[in-house]
C-alpha cells in the first residue's frame, strides 16, 4: 500500500495538532518518502537567524511520521520510540525543508532517515534517525 494524500494529511495535522495554528505544510508524499517545509518566526530562532535545535528535532519527528503514513497510511497512534539528531552546520531561517526517506518498516517498527535544510542550502543542516513504534493491527 502507498498512501500519498497531501491534502488529508495536512487536514489531520491541521485538525489534531493546531494549536498555535499550522506548523508546517506536508509538500511531498510518495511510497517511501515524504517531506515538510516550515516557516520559522522569532519562537524558532536563535540568534543570527540560526533555527533553534528544538525546532529541527519537531520537523524531524514529523516528517519521519508522514514517511510512515506513506506506507501504512495516517495512523495517529504510530509514536516515536527514539530520535537520534546530528546537527552539522547552522541552519539558516526563515524556510526550513525536512524530507525523510523510509529505511525499514516491519510489523511493529519504523526506522526513517531525515535530512533537514535551510533555505538555499544543498547540503543538510541536520540528520537524524527516527524510529516509530507501530500500533498492533486490530484483532479481529
Amino acid at each position: 500500500m502507498s498512501f500519498t494524500d497531501i491534502a488529508a494529511t495536512n487536514a489531520m495535522f491541521e485538525k489534531h495538532f493546531s494549536g498555535d495554528g499550522p506548523l508546517h505544510s506536508v509538500t511531498e508524499m510518495r511510497d517511501g518518502f515524504a517531506a515538510i517545509r516550515f516557516e520559522t518566526d522569532e519562537r524558532h530562532m536563535r540568534p543570527g537567524n540560526m533555527v533553534s535545535g528544538p525546532t529541527q528535532m519537531t520537523l524531524a519527528d514529523t516528517v519521519a511520521y508522514v514517511c510512515v503514513f506513506t506506507k501504512i497510511g495516517i495512523t495517529p497512534m504510530a509514536v516515536t520510540s527514539s530520535l537520534n539528531m546530528h546537527f552539522l552546520r547552522p541552519c539558516i531561517g526563515p524556510g526550513v525543508r525536512a524530507e525523510g526517506t523510509m529505511v525499514r518498516i516491519g510489523q511493529t517498527l519504523a526506522v526513517v532517515d531525515v535530512r533537514i535544510y535551510g533555505d538555499g542550502h544543498g547540503d543538510p543542516a541536520a540528520v537524524s534517525t527516527v524510529t516509530y513504534a507501530l500500533p498492533k493491527p486490530a484483532q479481529g
